[in-house]
């Protein structure tokens, strides 16, 4: 099932064929670094089965990115249902990304995102979306900000999936894109 294309990449449902990048991506230690676990190759296996079933029912979930040129998958971008209450208003999807190492810095992250945005406003007919991360993550909120959204900093909350374990962790800031100011 592809979601959307751009000039170099294709945004499709995950296939078998990706479970090795899959799992990469999950235990990389620089690419998970705000994130409190790591995941091994079961649980890596167990969530790709998850989120592809989710893609397939419901369109929604974070699915595999692909260079066309060579058909290598590369990570994932899209928007999922938030799941956290102290997100409002209720329903507001959640754009996200996640690439490998190698593929930083090439702007793959924020034109598939500007794609999943396309999606979101004008065949979904959502109207608005949000963002967040880590206070620390400057490359993803950097991400956020060329895509256009703006801090809410009334939005910030303590992500309710992190263990106190983690502390550092918690606190995530919030950005949001409304329709009428999205420049797609």
């Amino acid at each position: 099932m592809k979601l959307a294309e751009t000039e170099r990449l294709i945004i499709r449902n995950w296939e078998d064929r990706d479970r090795d990048l899959f799992h990469e991506i999950n235990s990389d230690d620089t690419v998970m670094a705000f994130f409190p676990m790591r995941r091994n190759r079961a649980e890596s296996d167990a969530l790709f089965d998850m989120i592809r079933a989710k893609i397939a029912e419901t369109g929604y979930g974070f699915p595999a990115v692909e260079l066309k040129e060579s058909g290598e998958v590369i990570g994932f971008t899209g928007l999922n249902k938030v799941y956290s209450a102290d997100i409002k208003p209720d329903g507001t999807p959640e754009i996200g990304w996640r690439m490998t190492t190698r593929h930083w810095g090439k702007g793959y992250a924020t034109e598939a995102a500007r794609a999943m945005i396309a999606l979101a406003f004008d065949e979904r007919g959502h109207d608005q979306l949000v963002s967040f991360a880590v206070a620390d993550n400057h490359r993803s909120t950097a991400v956020m900000e060329r895509l256009g959204m703006e801090r809410d900093l009334e939005g910030d909350f303590d992500h309710p999936s992190i263990p106190d374990s983690h502390p550092h962790l918690k606190r995530h800031v919030l950005y949001r894109l409304h329709k009428t100011d999205w420049q797609g």
